[in-house]
């Protein structure tokens, strides 16, 4: 075994192999993605260019649908419902640090207030876009929020269960990123 090829085994392969490689097929079943413009750092502290899913609100700001403010509204939205654990389905968290004590292990710091400062956040957001019931809020709920495609959300979901054309459901996702980014701009 030469040495070229121990280090090659120790450390994987050459950046080179690593940049050529692409996503699956399937992982391009669901949704555009792309490599970023930039390299990282890989897990291993090795420069590398990864591949990024390119969400809903990314593509609407490159056709010119939304503005910037009108994404960073959506974001925010996804990022106060992501800490407010929102989602569907979740599993438990076991990367949470631990501390030992008499009656057992409990968490370091108690997440309790964040969450609940998150959750009236999104509440209060999506009361702004119209509440659950209305198109707006369960747009943004499963589109933004559950990170639903438009596609799907308008024809499984849709308003009240009835489903929308896709060019109802863009329109909708529309109005409601202005309404949140004007109420991102007044609750902030």
């Amino acid at each position: 075994m030469t040495q070229k090829h121990s280090r090659h085994s120790r450390h994987g392969p050459p950046a080179r192999e690593i940049a050529d490689t692409m996503p699956t097929p399937e992982r391009s079943n669901h949704g555009i993605v792309e490599r970023l413009e930039r390299t990282i750092s890989d897990s291993s502290g090795r420069p590398a260019r990864p591949y990024r899913f390119v969400d809903t609100l990314a593509v609407m700001e490159r056709r010119g649908s939304i503005t910037a403010g009108m994404r960073q509204a959506g974001e925010d939205f996804r990022d106060c419902f992501a800490v407010a654990q929102l989602d569907p389905l979740r599993a438990f968290d076991l990367s949470r640090p631990k501390i030992g004590s008499r009656s057992g292990f409990r968490p370091v710091e108690e997440p309790g207030s964040r969450i609940e400062n998150a959750r009236r956040r999104v509440w209060r957001a999506t009361l702004a876009v119209g509440g659950l019931g209305s198109a707006g809020g369960s747009c943004v709920w499963h589109v933004i929020g559950w990170q639903q495609s438009l596609k799907e959300w308008a024809l499984e979901q849709g308003w009240n269960g009835r489903r929308v054309s896709q060019e109802a459901a863009s329109g909708i996702l529309i109005a409601s990123l202005g309404t949140l980014e004007a109420h991102f701009a007044v609750d902030a």
